[in-house]
């Protein structure tokens, strides 16, 4: 029985211009037989997610069979062709979109130019943020384009899952160390304005408290807890600098001290005078 062809496709329906990271438009079709796109160069991305029959795609010196479960993303300025299977043609859904953000988005997610393809398995998460985009932009909502866009993210964000476990490599004693410093610091550096404290973190990262302290001061040098105190009391120091309007109080608590007193304390031993002497000597340096 022969499928019936569809093709649908809906635009951002707010007006604008591409800067961080906007979708363009979405789409969803069911080809016909040998339905054939290109070769053609496009100049923004377009990513695309087999939800059932087959086809070939190809890109630079990579050609493949795709099937259900497999999304593959065109590059800006990348000569591409893609073509349904004479018996199964493929159906798939489309999301277009461009702007500064789009490499380090597509970076993070694993599909640069030498790795356009990633197979989801049987997860039905990208097909569903596509849809998810594509009834954004149909129902025209003032924010149809930030809904789109925070879509966007989970689409990259459920292919990324699926290219971290097609890798498949477990990791070596020494890369499995770096990367928990890296969560460590991360965790940290985003965190440390907030009541953070080394056993919340470690609960969250599900390490047992005192193996994670003593691998970070292994790799690091320092403990977690004097690397957060040293993140707040760099932090103050720069506000100390930057907003003069702000109270020694009101620094301590934006830098993550619950305590002013302690800040001081902290301060004066990192850096040999209080955080009102050293905001005064700042002041001094600026009117010379």
């Amino acid at each position: 029985m022969s499928k019936i062809a569809t093709y649908r496709v809906v635009s951002n329906p707010v007006n604008f211009t591409a800067r961080e990271l906007t979708v363009l438009f979405a789409g969803e079709s069911q080809t016909r037989p040998l339905h054939r796109i290109g070769p053609k160069v496009v100049d923004y991305y377009l990513l695309h997610h087999v939800v059932s029959g087959k086809g070939k795609f190809r890109i630079g010196k990579i050609e493949a069979e795709l099937s259900v479960g497999d999304s593959f993303l065109i590059h800006p300025g990348q000569l591409f062709h893609y073509v349904s299977d004479e018996q199964d043609p493929w159906r798939y859904r489309w999301v277009a979109f461009a702007g500064t953000q789009s490499a380090s988005l597509v970076a993070e997610a694993g599909l640069d130019l030498e790795h356009p393809i990633v197979n989801s398995g049987s997860s039905k998460l990208p097909a569903e943020r596509c849809r998810s985009i594509f009834e954004a932009f149909r129902e025209r909502g003032g924010s149809a384009s930030l809904i789109a866009s925070g879509h966007l993210h989970l689409l990259f964000a459920s292919l990324h899952e699926a290219t971290s476990e097609s890798m498949n490599t477990p990791l070596r004693p020494d890369s499995h160390s770096e990367e928990l410093v890296r969560q460590v610091v991360g965790y940290l550096s985003t965190q440390y304005a907030e009541p953070v404290t080394i056993e919340g973190m470690a609960e969250t990262l599900g390490y047992n408290r005192a193996y994670l302290s003593r691998l970070f001061k292994q790799r690091v040098g320092i403990s977690p807890v004097t690397f957060l105190t040293k993140l707040r009391v760099d932090h103050g120091k720069r506000l100390l600098r930057e907003r003069p309007e702000l109270t020694v109080e009101q620094i301590a608590s934006s830098a993550g001290f619950q305590d002013a007193l302690y800040f001081s304390k902290q301060f004066r031993r990192l850096h040999g005078q209080s955080p009102t002497e050293y905001r005064v000597s700042v002041g001094r340096a600026l009117q010379t």
